[in-house]
């Protein structure tokens, strides 16, 4: 295992039972001689088809937060696909400040990291695990365990699921954790210190990961470290955990001074999009399987040329169907939205749209594809667009709900 170590948090960034419907059916004799096992077939095929077409016409949000330890941390929410609004349905005490999640594909298990500096007397935040009930989604702890280093901010899972991946953002490095068979964490089995400096003297002081997933094809692991101006590319063991430096280990070196954040792949496969928190842009890159590394096609700004105000850019979405990007930016408060040419990677601006708040964390498109959410972490609200398939564009449904600092979103198929 790899030495680690901490440092301090970014200024700018403040750290910080579920309702089941029932129903029942009265049925009236129509004469003296009928009864419940009279009803027609035709009449229970369609209760059932009735039944699953409401179904299709929600989702669940799970919603991350910035909280104290011994508040509600991690809330749930169901959306309607055709609206844009979110109803509460529980909140969960998830400890301290579980600021990115994942779940695993049959939605059994939930996993946090909790973006703190000190867990348990190390210089570490810490990564929870969850059981998901599969009737209505509730959360119960199964287990924690230190994240390696401070500062956790992203969260995913290695291929096969077999594994928790970790960037953690003050200690400079990315950790990989082992699931055992009931979804609970082993202990690290690998932490990969980032090494080096930025031109920019307040932010990139030292390495800072910001963000650690899989590529689709699974054949690496990319880092993406914002204070060194770098993506680096590792092998995952999935049957130890084990992270071995992939050749060349740096897969795409960012302009100086550039921040980049987060990645996003293109569904094809064959380009990723890379937003860039410290310079405002966004940089289209072709991807080489052959090698893991990155070629870059374009970049553009993420915001109009004449603002005045900080901004710093954070999430980056790919649309499903490969046509649209959209980027979130702090300051600015506006996602910028860009369509895409899934033959060469290129981005063409298309607009920017006010957020609906203040300080857009991370956004997300829901699975219809006809909504994207946004969490505004300063003005403690979720904000619902209408996404435009064929343009891109957003138009604000009116729908806003109210929740304290959100910063992260995962939908999920609704619940039985």
């Amino acid at each position: 295992m790899k030495q680690f170590r901490n440092h301090t948090r970014r200024k700018f960034v403040q750290v910080a039972a579920a309702s089941v419907m029932s129903f029942s059916v009265a049925l009236s004799a129509c004469s003296s001689n009928t009864s419940e096992t009279d009803v027609p077939e035709e009449a229970a095929t369609e209760n059932e088809e009735a039944t699953e077409t409401a179904k299709e016409a929600t989702s669940m949000v799970y919603i991350g937060t910035y909280a104290d330890a011994g508040s509600e941390s991690i809330f749930l929410y169901q959306l309607n696909h055709e609206t844009g609004e979110l109803t509460r349905v529980s909140g969960f005490r998830a400890g301290a400040n579980p600021s990115f999640l994942t779940l695993d594909e049959p939605r059994k298990h939930l996993y946090a990291v909790n973006e703190i500096g000190n867990y348990e007397g190390q210089e570490s935040g810490a990564v929870s695990a969850f059981s998901v009930d599969p009737q209505n989604g509730n959360l119960t702890l199964m287990n924690r365990k230190a994240s390696m280093g401070g500062s956790p901010c992203y969260i995913s899972l290695g291929e096969g699921g077999k594994t928790v991946l970790v960037a953690n953002y003050s200690g400079g490095n990315v950790a990989a954790f082992p699931i055992k068979d009931n979804g609970q964490l082993e202990s690290a089995a690998d932490v990969e210190q980032h090494e080096g400096t930025g031109p920019n003297e307040d932010r990139q002081e030292a390495a800072h990961a910001h963000y650690i997933a899989p590529s689709p094809d699974n054949q690496y692991v990319y880092a993406v470290d914002l204070g060194v101006d770098k993506i680096y590319s590792y092998r995952l063991d999935s049957g130890t955990g084990a992270l071995t430096p992939a050749e060349p280990a740096v897969a795409f070196v960012a302009s100086p001074g550039a921040g980049p954040r987060q990645m996003a792949f293109h569904p094809g496969g064959k380009y990723a999009y890379v937003i860039n928190e410290l310079n405002s842009t966004m940089t289209a890159l072709a991807y080489d399987s052959g090698n893991g590394t990155f070629t870059e096609v374009q970049t553009l700004p993420t915001v109009p040329a004449d603002i005045t105000e900080n901004n710093y850019p954070a999430a980056v979405r790919v649309s499903p169907d490969g046509k649209f990007l959209y980027g979130s930016n702090r300051g600015h408060n506006s996602i910028v939205v860009y369509s895409l040419d899934d033959s060469t990677g290129n981005m063409t601006y298309v607009e920017n749209v006010p957020c609906g708040g203040d300080w857009p964390r991370d956004m997300t498109i829901d699975l219809s594809g006809n909504l994207l959410l946004v969490a505004n972490e300063r003005s403690n609200s979720i904000v619902a667009f209408k996404r435009d398939k064929a343009t891109g564009k957003l138009t604000a449904t009116g729908h806003t709900s109210e929740v304290s600092k959100p910063v992260c979103l995962q939908v999920v198929p609704d619940f039985e």
